[in-house]
């Protein structure tokens, strides 16, 4: 006799139940996994941008040796003209132009000598006296202000020169993909404090970069600040006024770049390299002024002693 096997009319299949189960235990493990791949993400970035660093360091060190002292960093040309750190430092590294560094270039915005008959130092003739890029232009990553900030963005737009920027690039104002200006300041070694109360004879000044952080700023424009303001008496009167640091509030710039370990062991407020110079980038959310700034020295040991003072 032959078997008969009974054939069920109904199909294996998921219950709805399950189904959901399943949806939800995904949905749980990607909540997990991107912010776990978004730090990671960051993470690489910042380790770019050190290596960039890097690079810039060394780029650098090659101008000292040659002129014997670093690119200048003052906010003005000899002229008056605003010319901040960032600018002189890109004009240092690759010229005005991209195309090499005049020797006797005196740093005016308009890249001339200044005489009653100016003397242009970048100028298809001048070429053979420049002393080339000491970043390859390939790598330079350098922008005009116009190209990160727009058009007539004062006090810029008499002289729209080139600035070196950063490796977080994103759509800036002017609808170009750039990074954020990498901002310079030199070390005045004659000079030995560093903090607002003692602007005068301070070891780094903040004004040297200080019209670009404002530009940099995404918040609206702050008020201005009162006559009672701590920083009325220097007259900064763009600053917002309110206890907490805003990004363009110079007290940041030297809290950010003050050697707790010295403040620590002295009480004195001491830069980091406090006989060369410091850069800055605004780091992956491009302002200036906040925890993710990026510096060309380790700030690992500051946030792990700003840790150990609050969490005894």
């Amino acid at each position: 006799m032959k078997s008969v096997i009974k054939k069920s009319d109904k199909q294996a299949a998921f219950t709805i139940v399950e189904l959901l189960t399943v949806m939800s235990i995904i949905v749980i493990l990607i909540g997990l996994l991107v912010p776990a791949l978004s730090k990671v993400r960051i993470f690489s970035r910042e380790v770019k941008q050190r290596a960039q660093f890097h690079s810039m360091d060394s780029a650098i060190e090659l101008y000292n040796t040659e002129f014997d002292g670093y690119p200048p960093s003052g906010d003005i040309d000899p002229a008056g003209v605003a010319y901040c750190g960032a600018m002189k430092l890109c004009e240092a590294m690759m010229g005005q132009d991209l195309m090499g560094f005049h020797p006797d270039s005196i740093f005016r915005a308009d890249g001339t000598d200044g005489a009653g008959t100016p003397f242009d130092f970048y100028t298809q003739e001048t070429e053979s006296a420049r002393v080339g890029t000491y970043l390859p232009l390939e790598s330079a990553n350098a922008f005009k202000v116009s190209q990160i900030f727009g058009e007539s963005i004062a006090p810029f737009n008499v002289n729209d020169n080139y600035v070196l920027c950063d490796i977080y690039s994103r759509t800036t104002r002017s609808g170009i993909k750039t990074g954020m200006p990498i901002l310079y300041y030199k070390a005045n070694i004659s000079k030995n404090s560093h903090s607002l109360a003692t602007l005068n004879n301070n070891i780094y000044d903040y004004r040297d970069n200080d019209e670009l952080v404002k530009l940099g700023m995404s918040t609206e424009e702050k008020p201005p600040a009162g006559p009672s303001h701590p920083l009325a008496s220097t007259g900064l009167t763009r600053y917002e006024v309110g206890g907490s640091p805003e990004p363009s509030d110079p007290r940041i710039f030297y809290e950010h770049t003050s050697s707790e370990k010295i403040k620590l062991s002295s009480g004195l407020s001491r830069p980091y390299r406090s006989d060369s110079y410091i850069l800055l980038s605004a780091g992956n959310d491009g302002e200036y002024g906040t925890r993710d700034d990026i510096y060309n020295f380790d700030k690992s040991l500051i946030d792990f002693v700003d840790f150990e003072i609050k969490n005894p």
